[in-house]
């Protein structure tokens, strides 16, 4: 996995979601969780379960949500900082801790409400933190904002995301959208598909498959 694609232009990075196989198990939120070390009572993904259909056809559709790592996201302008950014070598979406001053300028422009800015750096379990929240609160700070960072880290290793590799029912795609070869290109091409709230001209790289 490169930051470029076959052609030489840079990585989009891209996530599909499988709305006929996704199950509503919360593997994602729980992997998510896992490897991000977040807060008590932040998420960075997890399932919305919406009811479809009328009696006796009802049903429930599970729709895993996270930040869209949009091509035109409306929370990096309006950061006074530079905190929110978009990477160089490819259009991911992060945040630096370093520069955040927690001015919920980013919470309030979000439109997908993926952004949260813990207040206290708390665990789970009282004042005293666990051996394991020790070293995972290190990634983020209290009082900056926190989101879905697509598991950078894990992407420049040339891994998947924990939540793609997480799920159970293989609902989850990733890729890169430059990459005509990729899985999630492939997945676009064959089926019908949306982006979360695209009237809003923010262009998600969330797809959902209908």
């Amino acid at each position: 996995m490169t930051s470029r694609s076959g052609n030489g232009a840079k990585a989009k990075w891209g996530i599909t979601v499988d709305l006929k196989r996704c199950v509503g198990c919360q593997s994602c939120t729980l992997s998510c969780k896992a490897e991000n070390g977040t807060p008590p009572g932040v998420f960075w993904t997890w399932v919305v379960e919406k009811e479809e259909g009328t009696y006796p056809l009802a049903y429930t559709v599970y729709m895993p949500m996270r930040c869209n790592h949009c091509n035109d996201p409306a929370c990096v302008p309006v950061c006074p900082t530079g905190a929110s950014h978009q990477r160089e070598q490819d259009n991911l979406v992060l945040v630096d801790k370093d520069l955040c001053i927690g001015c919920h300028s980013c919470v309030v422009a979000c439109p997908y409400q993926v952004r949260s800015i813990p207040e206290s750096d708390r665990g789970y379990y009282g004042e005293k933190k666990t051996p394991y929240e020790e070293v995972m609160y290190r990634k983020w700070e209290a009082g900056t904002a926190q989101k879905c960072n697509l598991c950078a880290p894990r992407i420049d290793r040339g891994l998947r995301p924990a939540c793609v590799e997480a799920c159970p029912t293989r609902a989850l795609g990733f890729g890169n959208l430059n990459d005509p070869a990729s899985e999630v290109v492939k997945s676009i091409n064959d089926r019908k598909h949306f982006q979360p709230r695209a009237e809003l001209g923010t262009d998600p790289n969330v797809l959902y498959l209908t």
